[in-house]
């Protein structure tokens, strides 16, 4: 089970791994994430960091070291990593690396109600999603084997992990067609059915009311 964190944001998580490199006001933090493409990595509100910065300040997570003024903006706070935001952010890494999460897809809460369509209309849906996997597969091998180029492999292991969860849904994809193409997805007439005339059957219509058991 996931532990309970002050700061639960995973922009905090970021922030702390930035700032742990030196003092920096929140503007720079930003500009560094960005930099670094944090955003591609984990759900990033860049409107909430000025919010997450002073939660991880109330928590003694960071702390205030001073200020910094450039030309005539105003001045801007600097912070630094406490000590115990220091074990928070490795405490964190840990979790995240070692405790597999549930965290539903936006394409798993579609698949979760693609009966409400018919298996055609789907299986011309999926063939576009498949389409549009294939082309970012491309892109992302080419992206990868210019990076490997320029980075260390430690820099370059969430870019990884993103290609193989995308071959390996385009797979998934690629095999789900194959059934409906061939008419051997389990209950195909029954949804074909239940399209053409709006009668759900008897058994399915049971199972809707009952749900899926609990995990």
């Amino acid at each position: 089970m996931a532990k309970r964190r002050p700061v639960a944001n995973l922009l905090a998580l970021a922030v702390l791994t930035v700032a742990v490199e030196r003092p920096m006001h929140p503007y720079e933090m930003a500009s560094v994430l960005r930099a670094r493409g944090k955003d591609d990595d984990m759900p990033i509100k860049w409107g909430s960091l000025y919010t997450v910065v002073r939660n991880l300040e109330k928590h003694g997570l960071l702390e205030a070291v001073g200020t910094d003024r450039q030309g005539a903006r105003p001045e801007r706070t600097l912070y630094r990593v406490t000590d115990a935001g220091r074990r928070e952010a490795a405490d964190w890494t840990r979790e995240l690396l070692s405790t597999p999460g549930r965290e539903p897809s936006p394409f798993e809460s579609g698949l979760s109600v693609m009966g409400g369509l018919g298996p055609d209309e789907v299986r011309d849906l999926l063939r576009r999603r498949l389409e549009l996997l294939e082309r970012q597969v491309e892109a992302d091998r080419r992206a990868l084997e210019r990076e490997r180029a320029e980075l260390p492999r430690l820099f370059l292991l969430e870019s990884e992990y993103a290609l193989a969860m995308r071959e390996a849904q385009a797979a998934w994809v690629r095999e789900l067609l194959k059934e409906l193409d061939a008419g051997e997805f389990p209950g195909l007439d029954a949804w074909r059915a239940y399209h053409r005339t709006c009668d759900l059957p008897a058994d399915l219509a049971d199972l809707a009311e009952r749900g899926r058991p609990a995990q």
